[in-house]
């Protein structure tokens, strides 16, 4: 403390011109009204920027809880669409409306998309209700399957994967065909079995059949870029794009089907042939 009184009392001179400085300062602003319209204006607009970057600052920082909060809301509005429209599909959305499926959010903790066998990993587990084999998908089209989980985390084969098959169909013919991943580019796939008969061109539109457990009808997997025409074959393939962008995925939702114990056994019960 000693030490502090002998440096104020060493700069007293430039301390005590600092005063007088600061109250010629104050008499000029109050006593001029020019002087002071500016001094108000100019710290308003110190003020007003230094708000509005500590407001950004924080609006940045808030970006994770909003995205998860904003995942966790269409969850539920998928859900509550599901059962306003049962069985039928709606042109707006790139999801089935079937009451039977409910819609969870999860967060895509690891994904990777140039190797021949992609996964990704989510935050949600066994604890949430995720079980093995239900279906995943971004807002845009279709993601994967679930193949494995713990208690809190759970692992997706995306349909990047060399012994991904997911049964489609043709949205303007409801042709049933087959669509794979052949490992070239991770924003391309392929169709097969397309049945020489059937005519399709560049831009047709490839959605889930329904047929499987595992996706509702109607959930977009892409859009048809080149036709593939097999000389001498009965069936034809086709390349197409894929509606989800891979690369960029941050929150998907997992696909529980309320009915598929019920159709298990049912598909179980039928005799053999």
């Amino acid at each position: 403390m000693r030490y502090f009184f002998i440096f104020l009392w060493k700069h007293s001179f430039f301390f005590l011109f600092l005063i007088f400085e600061f109250i010629s300062f104050l008499l000029i602003v109050n006593n001029n009204p020019y002087q002071r319209s500016y001094v108000i204006n100019s710290t308003n607009e110190l003020t007003g920027n230094m708000f509005s970057a500590f407001t950004n600052i924080t609006e940045y920082l808030s970006l994770k809880n909003n995205n998860k909060t904003l995942a966790e809301e269409n969850a539920i509005l998928h859900s509550k669409l599901n059962l306003l429209l049962s069985n039928k599909t709606d042109s707006n959305f790139n999801i089935s409306t079937d009451s039977n499926f409910l819609m969870l959010p999860a967060k895509v903790l690891s994904n990777s998309t140039n190797n021949r066998i992609n996964y990704l990993m989510l935050n949600k587990g066994k604890s949430d209700g995720i079980n093995v084999d239900m279906g995943v998908i971004s807002s845009t089209g279709i993601v994967g399957i679930v193949c494995r989980i713990s208690e809190n985390f759970s692992s997706v084969m995306s349909i990047l994967h060399k012994d991904a098959k997911i049964s489609a169909k043709i949205k303007k013919n409801n042709q049933l065909v087959n669509v794979i991943w052949k490992g070239d580019d991770y924003r391309t796939g392929t169709i097969e079995d397309i049945p020489t008969h059937i005519e399709i061109v560049p831009g047709d539109t490839i959605i889930t059949s329904g047929n499987s457990l595992i996706f509702p009808e109607g959930i977009l997997i892409g859009t048809c870029k080149d036709f593939i025409k097999n000389t001498g074959e009965n069936l034809n393939n086709a390349e197409i794009i894929f509606s989800t962008d891979f690369n960029s995925l941050s929150y998907v939702y997992i696909i529980n089907n309320l009915m598929r114990e019920e159709q298990n056994n049912l598909i179980n019960s039928l005799p053999d042939e």
